[in-house]
């Protein structure tokens, strides 16, 4: 048997989504790589003969192995900060009074015209490093700072640039109908005209974009507008999702899942009709416990009814400026669990294989089965519970990409 690199001394959290053990756990287990895939995975004591002197042999000193950390769902390329309106909200502001004030997304648009992509690009590097510090090995970057084609592009630009540079890969995601640009305020459907008709072909044309967003909600697009930018991208090929129901029930969720969306974002006000709806088509509803604890909203999202109706749940950052200015993917899995009251083994799979299917790439990352691409991580715990539990301590202790072990002074 020839492989690149075998794993032993470890147990490992599969989080293959057909086993009925929790985590997919295997106790005692092994692993082989080869070619950047995963070659074969099983109990250490089923582990088939292969050359020993020509093979290097990781031991994982009763470690446990879990598939790369993915956060689907951030806003990581930005300039400038917000921290007046995170004392305005102390003072008793809300989160849509600083909006419709000017402030919020408005105010870091103004930042992210004035940066130049070398500015953008050193402060989205610093920040997936402290992500890959975590095990992060897949992050999702969303637009949505310019609200102009030529800064959209930029952003962008810029994450592209981010992916083809470091070791986790980057997935873009257009969000040029975030808000409505000063230059249009009561014109949202001009704005949404120059959203569909000169920013997406142009996003097209230069490959920026694997996915289209839009925040539907009162203070931002109405369900016809926002029905009209997803239905353009799903005709241009592209994957769509949304932020929905964060601050009302629009409706925007069911109508994103009959178009095919691949996850809706936030939902904390979404209906149990809607739910219906997104179990119907597939939908994953992404969980965002940092907006939550930073805007210390009081509605939860209806995590029982969720998962009556089956919906993989995903959880990620959503790290951003304002509403949830934490980059840390690790401490959403405490979240998740005490904000939310999801289990550590569903955080962890809100992580993990939920999240590769909010972003469409389920059938190469997300748990660590045969001949899926070798992205995981080999943490210092006693059982996976451990990763949701605490919070602090980073028990991240190597991280693989692609078969490829990613040395500590790149994490």
């Amino acid at each position: 048997m020839s492989w690149d690199q075998v794993w032993i001394d470890i147990n490992i959290a599969t989080m293959d989504p057909t086993s009925t053990i929790p985590y997919g756990a295997i106790t005692q287990g092994a692993m082989a790589i080869k070619e950047g895939k995963i070659a074969w995975i099983g109990e250490r004591k089923d582990l088939p003969k292969f050359d020993t002197l020509s093979t290097p042999i990781y031991r994982g000193k009763g470690g446990w192995i879990t598939p790369g950390i993915i956060d689907a769902h951030t806003h990581l390329v930005f300039a400038g900060n917000r921290a007046h309106e995170f004392e305005q909200r102390l003072e008793g502001m809300s989160y849509e009074d600083i909006a419709l004030a000017g402030g919020g997304i408005l105010s870091t648009v103004n930042a992210c015209r004035e940066a130049s992509e070398a500015e953008l690009f050193e402060l989205g590097r610093q920040r997936l490093n402290a992500l890959a510090r975590e095990g992060v090995t897949t992050v999702e970057i969303k637009s949505g700072y310019g609200l102009d084609t030529e800064t959209e592009l930029k952003l962008l630009r810029v994450a592209r640039a981010l992916g083809e540079h470091h070791h986790i890969d980057v997935k873009t995601t257009f969000l040029g109908a975030h808000a409505i640009a000063t230059e249009y305020q009561g014109r949202a459907d001009d704005y949404i005209d120059l959203v569909i008709n000169d920013m997406l072909p142009k996003v097209i044309k230069d490959n920026l974009a694997d996915a289209v967003d839009v925040f539907c909600e009162h203070i931002a697009f109405n369900h016809a507008q926002t029905k009209q930018v997803l239905t353009a991208a799903k005709a241009a090929g592209l994957n769509i999702k949304l932020h929905a129901e964060q601050l009302s029930n629009l409706g925007g969720s069911a109508m994103a899942a009959k178009l095919g969306a691949l996850s809706v974002d936030h939902i904390e006000f979404i209906s149990e009709e809607s739910i219906k709806v997104l179990s119907q088509y597939g939908t994953c509803a992404t969980l965002l416990p940092g907006a939550y604890y930073s805007l210390r909203e009081t509605q939860l999202p209806p995590i029982a009814l969720l998962r009556q109706y089956k919906i993989p749940m995903v959880v990620a950052s959503d790290y951003n400026p304002g509403s949830s200015p934490i980059c840390s993917s690790l401490l959403m899995l405490n979240m998740s669990c005490i904000l939310f009251k999801l289990t550590p083994e569903e955080a962890l799979q809100g992580m993990t294989i939920n999240a590769a299917k909010a972003l469409g790439i389920a059938d190469n990352v997300g748990s660590l089965e045969i001949g899926k691409v070798a992205d995981f991580c080999l943490w210092d715990i006693n059982t996976p519970a451990q990763l949701a539990y605490t919070y602090g301590v980073n028990a991240c202790q190597q991280v693989v990409k692609s078969g490829r072990v990613i040395p500590q002074k790149d994490r």
